[in-house]
């Protein structure tokens, strides 16, 4: 099934959903499966992206916004829709975000470690700046909506 045909599937069953707007991505690289399966069963309700890669015409997460979650093979999973968008320096983001990432033991220390090594290896592949503990993060809280 195509994401296309994934979305128009979600609007049957939802009539409320008026728009054609969303996005759709896989999380993580190697771990989209897992991270996808988090989504899907309801333990992984937060994400945390990097908003200096941001090229400057791309669009950022917004309140509202439909996300649809693929597999490691582009293949959707579920629709998520975006609640809270928050810009914090990585080294501000909390104990309560880290938990609702529903990664690993969902500690604070545990998403320190893994979005530490994640973004040190984004910045060096697409930034001419180097990774540091106060770049500008954004950090969405989602809701599973189908």
């Amino acid at each position: 099934m195509t994401i296309d045909e994934f979305w128009q599937e979600f609007k049957s069953r939802h009539p409320e959903v008026t728009t054609d707007h969303y996005d759709a991505y896989p999380f993580g690289y190697e771990d989209a499966d897992e991270l996808a399966h988090l989504v899907a069963i309801g333990q992984k309700t937060a994400t945390t992206s990097a908003l200096g890669l941001y090229e400057p015409d791309e669009a950022r997460p917004f309140v509202g916004e439909y996300n649809i979650i693929l597999d490691s093979h582009d293949q959707p999973v579920c629709v998520t829709q975006t609640k809270v968008v928050e810009e914090m320096p990585f080294d501000h983001v909390t104990a309560e975000h880290a938990y609702h990432e529903g990664e690993g033991d969902r500690t604070l220390a545990y998403w320190r470690r893994v979005h530490r090594e994640v973004f040190t290896q984004e910045y060096q592949n697409e930034s001419d700046e180097p990774f540091n503990e106060q770049i500008p993060c954004l950090c969405e809280v989602f809701e599973r909506v189908d």
